[in-house]
């Protein structure tokens, strides 16, 4: 046992007699012999060049795709060098997520500069430091709405399966309540939600754009939401937000969402960000942190932690989250990928998203069997119908190279970013129609 404790035998001995103990398994007398463990179930230490060897030997088992049209939540951008050069400064990445005041300068600084820029994309007026990810940001927002009075959650249908899922979960522990608005042609039915947008209703929170790629009438829910009583949650595309009215233009009091597609790789699911922004009114009700500037005692420009709404920081009982923290390095990786691409880079993205999508939209649905599924606008993601399972579908694109969309129950949700070009599009195509020739042989 004294074999996994970092210091030198004279040392551990030295610890030992000052317990007044023999040996460390002495500490566990009290612990059922039957059961403890006196060796893990693990292989024998390697060498560095054995350790090597058995992570290449792995890492030859993943497939590496060329191309790749599939969304749904993780999005395949282009991340400008300069994010990893800078992210990857020793002072950046040993750097703790900051809990106290004493934090550095620096690392204040670039959290106050991410609060900034998510304000700036939303349109709204105060930012946390961050969150954990996109469906942990929705549902800290949804448990920041509710209060005694107003306990329900109305969420639409066409939200991001895992955000549904991660509401309910908040919801269910908290003994409050979450209605699913129904789904009608690919978006929210307006009426029904309506309807359930009682004066229980603490929120009502939507996409845009949402889970089928499809742009909300936000505007609409927002007024039906507020008419209720209610706060207005919007889930926000941090690049179709350079593009698509703000969340404050909508009438949001909260705005939340995935900051992935700033600056972090898909990395097969994470580490992600979620960001928070929301009205100034509800600035003292925000979960984790939020970097402010001041001056010192010589009058210089500082930054501090200003306030902190979480259990670690105030009386328990009044804090509005216990589990949200800062995800203070990938936050960084978003400020410098926004930095570098500027208002004109964004938006530059942004029309290439959507431009390429729709092209991508045309190419598909002139193949045999294919047909957007629903008929509303839409950025950079769609649904089409599909002649063939869509398993196998993505079956055969995977064995040519190509991540193909989500099966979406008999369709498929396509992604279309920056990074695809038109030559990969209608190499697409191609393959779509050669399989729908050979499925009819």
């Amino acid at each position: 046992m004294a074999y996994y404790v970092p210091s030198t035998e004279e040392e551990q001995r030295m610890m030992l007699s000052e317990a007044g103990v023999r040996d460390f398994s002495d500490f566990y007398s009290s612990v059922p012999r039957e059961i403890l463990i006196d060796k893990l179930d693990i292989p024998d230490g390697r060498s560095e060049l054995e350790a090597r060897r058995e992570m290449e030997r792995l890492a030859s088992k993943n497939r590496v795709f060329t191309s790749i049209f599939r969304g749904a939540g993780a999005y395949n951008h282009y991340i400008p060098s300069l994010v990893k050069q800078i992210t990857s400064r020793e002072e950046f990445v040993t750097s703790y997520t900051p809990y106290q005041a004493e934090a550095s300068q620096g690392t204040l600084q670039a959290i106050f500069e991410f609060q900034t820029m998510m304000c700036e994309l939303t349109g709204l007026d105060v930012s946390n430091a961050s969150i954990y990810d996109g469906a942990s940001a929705a549902a800290e927002a949804a448990a920041m709405c509710r209060d005694h009075k107003r306990n329900t959650v109305v969420i639409a249908g066409t939200s991001n399966p895992r955000v549904i899922s991660t509401v309910g979960t908040y919801c269910y522990a908290s003994g409050s309540k979450m209605k699913v608005a129904p789904v009608q042609n690919g978006v929210t039915d307006i009426g029904r939600l309506a309807e359930m947008a009682d004066d229980s209703a603490a929120c009502v929170y939507v996409e845009v754009p949402n889970y089928f790629g499809l742009i909300e009438d936000a505007e609409s829910i927002g007024k039906i939401a507020h008419s209720a009583g209610a706060k207005f949650v919007m889930g926000v595309n941090p690049i179709a937000a350079a593009a698509l009215k703000s969340a404050a233009e909508c009438g949001a009091d909260a705005a939340v969402g995935e900051a992935q597609p700033l600056g972090m790789p898909l990395s097969f699911g994470g580490p992600y960000l979620g960001f928070m922004t929301a009205a100034a009114g509800m600035a003292r009700k925000l979960p984790g942190r939020i970097a402010g500037e001041t001056a010192d005692a010589d009058g210089r420009r500082a930054f501090v932690l200003t306030l902190q709404a979480r259990e670690q920081h105030i009386r328990r009982e009044r804090a509005s989250s216990n589990v949200c923290t800062n995800q203070a390095l990938c936050a960084l990786a978003a400020s410098v990928y926004l930095t570098v691409m500027g208002p004109a880079g964004l938006r530059n993205v942004a029309g290439q998203c959507f431009s390429k999508a729709h092209y991508a939209a045309d190419k598909i649905s002139a193949v045999q069997g294919y047909e957007l599924a629903y008929g509303g606008e839409f950025f950079h993601e769609f649904v089409t119908r599909c002649p063939i399972p869509p398993g196998e579908l993505t079956d055969r694109l995977a064995s040519r190279g190509i991540l193909g969309g989500m099966p979406v129950g008999d369709g498929i949700l396509w992604c279309v970013t920056e990074m695809n070009t038109k030559d990969e599009i209608d190499r697409l195509a191609d393959i779509l129609k050669e399989a729908g020739d050979e499925t009819q042989l």
